[in-house]
């Protein structure tokens, strides 16, 4: 069975549930307030209760905050493969969640951005592992760095996945290309999709099938591109051809990490061998439980969702 490798940054996520959003400069009382490991450790969290060998690939410091980080990689079965950054701790990403279930985030610099070339070779990816990449690695020189040097030189067989995030439609011109070039499968919500259709010149199309059709010309080779669009689903384009998967609408209490569920479900699926429209499929139903629980470390297992299935008939 393939492996699920994640080279994106493992942060503490300090969530606090807001009654909305602060004026500047001004105060706002919490209803609570709860730190969960988050970041890259959400994807592979649901990757492996889906059944997935996970890899932790990215640095973890050595203060509470990586403690945190460790621990839940440990409870999940996770290996880390890369040395422990001695003398600095892990950063954290304050996540203020208001009563709609939107967040809003604040991220901190720390260990997780201490990576090489020989940390992330420890890893050692073989054929057919999934190697994740999130488009925050590529905003800073200390992450970007190392991993545009590292995923080129990677065997040809194994399959590089970019999560772009917000921030990759803003990123310098030739480090988006560097990286589309070695990308064989694209994951993203519609936002995203459509801030690289626009940063590259075209009109983002407004059918979410559309949209994912518009994405895959971009990628290497006959890559797999996914859009996402919330409650609705998703789009994917495999092997020539695009399906609209439809969502499983619920009413949310939290969506921070609903993306990253999706991905890490949909990576495991795909790794033991389903084929990418029923992995979307369940993915879609693996994001729709998430969103109905608090904290990004609350996906659920495989078993889950096959009742969650069961139960829609």
């Amino acid at each position: 069975m393939s492996r699920v490798i994640h080279t994106g940054q493992a942060l503490v996520d300090v969530v606090v549930e807001v009654p909305d959003l602060p004026v500047r400069g001004q105060n706002v009382m919490a209803a609570s307030a709860t730190d969960y490991a988050g970041g890259a450790v959400t994807v592979l969290v649901a990757a492996a209760r889906f059944g997935a060998e996970c890899v932790q690939a990215g640095a973890i410091g050595t203060g509470p905050h990586g403690d945190i980080v460790r621990r839940a990689l440990e409870t999940e079965g996770i290996a880390a493969s890369a040395p422990p950054v001695e003398g600095l701790d892990t950063g954290i990403c304050v996540v203020m969640v208001e009563p709609s279930a939107e967040r809003t985030f604040v991220t901190t610099l720390g260990a997780e951005r201490r990576i090489s070339v020989d940390s992330l070779a420890t890893s050692e990816p073989r054929a057919g592992d999934l190697v994740c990449v999130t488009g925050f690695s590529l905003a800073l020189d200390s992450t970007r760095d190392p991993l545009l040097a590292w995923l080129p030189a990677l065997d040809p067989d194994v399959v590089v996945v970019l999560d772009p995030g917000a921030a990759f439609a803003d990123l310098p011109e030739g480090v988006r290309a560097a990286m589309l070039e070695v990308t064989d499968v694209w994951s993203s919500n519609a936002e995203e999709a459509e801030g690289l259709l626009r940063a590259v010149g075209q009109e983002p199309p407004s059918d979410l099938a559309a949209l994912t059709i518009a994405i895959a010309p971009l990628l290497r080779g006959d890559a797999v591109a996914i859009v996402r669009d919330g409650p609705q689903g998703c789009a994917v384009h495999v092997d020539g051809a695009t399906t609209y998967v439809p969502g499983f609408p619920q009413t949310p209490v939290d969506t921070n990490g609903a993306g990253d569920t999706h991905t890490g479900a949909l990576l495991a699926e795909v790794a033991a061998g389903t084929p990418w429209v029923e992995g979307c499929r369940r993915a879609n139903a693996a994001a729709a439980i998430k969103v109905t629980r608090r904290g990004p470390e609350s996906a659920p297992t495989a078993a889950e969702v096959d009742d969650f299935l069961a139960r829609l008939g």
